[in-house]
């Protein structure tokens, strides 16, 4: 079947620089569909030829892989067209739906409408596609993509979640995290329910905590407005970090299709302990980096968190007293995205130094999710010699190393499985709402005026020194290690 895909925000940062790149590489590996064409919509007035030489400049810089060469370009360019619009003028839809008529013809089409524009404008267009008749399905699947922020708060979600009911039925709604098309976070469903050495000890029983960190390098910058309305817990801490808790600690579902993987995601949020107000307080820690009051478009006196680190009990058999620790910053030591498993201690030390007994750090699985992929696992070894001194070790395994060629951007299978109707790696309406449900007090509790002045932080550090003393107050440490794997 043919598939068409129509990107409203067609002249932004987001088509220029990730989604037709991500496009042109699947074409150019023969994964795109056949007969599939890109159109944009956007108020820029632009031609055909004009949007895909603008286009041709962008995905030669922003494409991974081999350089752009006149050969795969003119194939590619072949199925792009442009619609210029304004998405507030009816007419404009009804321009675009002609347009689309006149491409498809009378042939059954997977059309996918993608909202590459800013939040504010996801409601108008959805509006304008349902009143112009384009969500139907008389001639084909009829899919759309919403980009996060998918709200800033759960009443702003639930509100966005009904007018795209009002709409589109849920099957035909792909929120999308690009986080989940990372082939390291996919990698985590594999290592668990394809491998029989690690699922005995993925519970209570064997694992101490579990620590999830998103570290950046890079500051605010010129979002400065964006980000202090938003913050770390609406920019990371809602989907990427909520995201990358569900497939640790999910149930092995019962097949793998969407139906079945997403059910036991949300059954993982779930089972997260709901916090009030009051106990949020101590169950987290908040900071800013000094020179963010001076980034343009920042008031003098935010307290906006640029860092955050909070504390999530899942209360289920297979996580209980089992503490998830979620970690995000701005202009941190170095730009990584990890999870470690932290493993008990030996129940009985037998390797003691004489009469004192030994500390050692204890067995870690480290999944790396950025800039490398791969796993590392943290084990004690014998130093050769006399005596049983034992020092730390690894094994690793590196995507880079074990599988020659350059990995898919993240959005090349996730726009894939959005052609296809593949939903397994999209958030579902109750999942939005629920993540927002356990982020929310955090919100609330951080932006009272009753909380104490913010801890600041030096640009190249693992945030405040109160995370630090937080964690040891728990008996715990950060593993505060750059990248292990390059």
């Amino acid at each position: 079947m043919p598939h068409t895909i129509v990107i409203f925000g067609a002249s932004g940062d987001l088509t220029s620089r990730k989604l037709v790149p991500a496009l042109y590489n699947l074409k150019r590996n023969g994964l795109l569909p056949a007969d599939t064409r890109i159109v944009g919509f956007s108020r820029t007035p632009m031609t055909d030829d004009e949007w895909r030489a603008t286009l041709r400049e962008s995905t030669a810089k922003h494409a991974e892989g081999a350089p752009l060469d006149d050969a795969s370009w003119g194939d590619f360019a072949k199925t792009i067209h442009y619609q210029p619009g304004d998405i507030g003028r009816s007419e404009d839809f009804q321009g675009l739906a002609d347009r689309l008529h006149r491409l498809e013809g009378a042939a059954e089409t997977t059309r996918v409408y993608y909202l590459a524009t800013a939040p504010q404008f996801y409601e108008p267009v959805v509006a304008a596609l349902g009143s112009h008749g384009m969500a139907v399905e008389t001639n084909g699947p009829r899919r759309i993509v919403v980009e996060k922020p998918f709200g800033t708060d759960l009443a702003t979600a639930r509100t966005l979640n009904e007018h795209l009911h009002s709409v589109f039925n849920e099957r035909q709604v792909f929120r999308i995290d690009h986080y989940l098309g990372k082939e390291s976070v996919q990698n985590i469903l594999a290592l668990r329910f394809a491998n029989t050495i690690f699922e005995p000890v993925w519970n209570r029983r064997y694992i101490d905590h579990v620590q999830i960190t998103v570290a950046e390098e890079v500051a605010v910058g010129r979002r400065g407005s964006y980000y202090d309305n938003a913050g770390v817990l609406r920019d990371m801490f809602q989907n990427h970090l909520l995201q990358l808790l569900m497939v640790t600690a999910m149930e092995a579902p019962v097949r793998f299709n969407a139906s079945a993987v997403r059910n036991e995601k949300v059954k993982v949020l779930e089972a997260i302990r709901p916090l009030d107000l009051s106990e949020v307080a101590g169950a987290g820690v908040r900071g800013q980096y000094r020179g963010y009051l001076d980034e343009p478009g920042v008031p003098p006196t935010s307290q906006t968190a640029t860092f955050g680190a909070i504390r999530l009990e899942v209360d289920n058999w297979r996580w209980q007293g089992v503490p998830f620790y979620l970690r995000s910053g701005k202009v941190m030591s170095c730009r990584t995205t990890q999870i470690v498993i932290a493993f008990r201690q030996p129940p009985l030390e037998l390797f003691a130094d004489g009469k004192h007994k030994s500390v050692r750090e204890g067995n870690r699985l480290v999944i790396q999710i950025q800039p490398a992929e791969g796993i590392q696992l943290h084990f004690h070894t014998k130093v050769p010699g006399g005596g049983m001194k034992l020092r730390l070790t690894d094994l690793e395994f590196s995507y880079s190393r074990q599988f020659m060629g350059r990995l898919p951007e993240a959005y090349e299978p996730l726009l894939l499985d959005v052609m296809t109707g593949d939903a397994s790696l999209f958030a579902r309406a109750d999942e939005v709402e629920k993540s927002w449900e356990i982020i929310d007090p955090f919100i609330r509790a951080w932006s009272s005026v009753d909380m104490p002045p913010i801890d600041p932080y030096i640009a190249g550090e693992w945030g405040p020194m109160a995370s630090v003393e937080w964690m040891a107050a728990q008996g715990r440490t950060w593993f505060d290690t750059c990248p292990v794997l390059s």
